[in-house]
């Protein structure tokens, strides 16, 4: 049997589930909250669009200022740029043949494509794609600035890098890049000048000073070096955007619809909304997501289809099976790539509902 999608005008307690539904309201907040701050400060702001993976979320974010788009892979730009967006950064090391024949065709037709390095083999990798080409590949140096993920280690590294793509004439040298550890403001502020003086000793123009993510968007005036701002989690927020303080209850976009399948116990419920609806992931917390309205319950554990709730230490009226429940997520950027369709809402009454433009783009 396939269930119809909702249409306009149905009432959220209405919708199959699990189902992510997405306030249009705070949505429209979130994404002018943002664009205000970063005007204010003098900053580009440059949406991750793997939160919401939709063409419309992202035209949005661009209607309201944004310069252009951040993807993480090449198959996702592949699919943005299908839309119709000219303006996208790439953040991912693009390695192998057959990913750099995209990106050299993906190159050919967008305006404006930027990816980034953080190792020689990556830049030997991009020379030997874009030797021949007539449009060089701008390219952007990752950096490592706390975040213990991937990029260049010190700032004579990223100036070494650097020299190393302007040597080639199939690239053009962008800027820095970086995705720092929450609260890291002073230590991608001291890379950042001290990679760009060594930069600026050798004639290196360094146009681009990209700074990354949504738990410190609020402290990026704090980088004075960075030109740019990227952030993807702030349009939707979740649970771990709350537990930091940069957002409040009023700003959480996004909640999974689930609803009880059975009450084997007293003292415990069953959703179903399991691992392939609410993501396993945790981000330090100890349940996989909060129910909204039942202060107390926690979400145990998770297998595909199930979510165990314990209702030991819930305080609000015990919920029965057949009840509809609404599940702030602990990530919702996970959530987006797990589901066909994305619900949109006002006021508890359907508006839309979008699929997904580029779910399941991973490589």
């Amino acid at each position: 049997m396939t269930f119809p999608w909702p249409a306009p005008g149905t009432p959220l307690s209405e919708v199959p589930t699990p189902m992510p539904v997405i306030d249009e309201d705070r949505l429209a907040a979130n994404i002018a909250r943002a664009q205000t701050y970063m005007a204010e400060h003098g900053l580009s702001f440059r949406p991750h669009i793997k939160t919401h993976k939709l063409a419309s979320v992202a035209q949005v974010q661009l209607d309201a200022g944004a310069v252009g788009i951040n993807c993480q892979k090449l198959t996702e730009a592949e699919a943005f740029a299908d839309a119709g967006f000219d303006d996208i950064l790439i953040t991912y090391n693009i390695l192998g043949p057959a990913r750099l024949a995209g990106l050299r065709a993906l190159n050919d037709r967008v305006a404006r494509l930027t990816v980034c390095a953080d190792s020689a083999f990556t830049v030997e990798g991009y020379a030997e794609a874009f030797s021949s080409t007539a449009k060089p590949l701008a390219v952007m140096i990752e950096c490592d600035t706390g975040g213990g993920r991937v990029g260049v280690q010190t700032p004579q590294a990223a100036a070494d890098l650097a020299a190393m793509i302007v040597a080639q004439p199939g690239m053009r040298f962008q800027g820095l890049l970086t995705y720092p550890a929450v609260g890291g403001a002073q230590a991608v502020e001291a890379f950042l000048a001290e990679a760009m003086a060594l930069l600026d000793a050798q004639g290196i123009a360094c146009p681009v000073r990209s700074n990354g993510g949504s738990p410190d968007l609020w402290k990026a005036h704090l980088v004075p070096s960075a030109t740019e701002h990227r952030a993807g989690t702030y349009v939707y927020n979740d649970r771990s955007m709350a537990r930091a303080g940069e957002c409040g209850t009023d700003d959480l976009a996004m909640h999974v619809l689930a609803t009880v399948v059975a009450r084997p116990t007293p003292t415990r419920a069953v959703l179903d909304a399991g691992s392939k609806a609410l993501t396993s992931d945790l981000l330090g917390f100890a349940e996989f997501g909060e129910i909204e309205g039942l202060p107390g319950a926690r979400i145990v554990s998770l297998s595909e289809e199930h979510a165990v709730v314990d209702l030991s230490d819930c305080t609000g009226t015990l919920p029965q099976i057949g009840q509809q429940v609404r599940v702030i997520p602990n990530h919702t950027c996970v959530v987006s790539n797990l589901f066909d369709r994305m619900v949109f809402h006002r006021g508890g009454v359907v508006t839309r509902v979008e699929p997904l433009l580029a779910r399941g783009t991973v490589w």
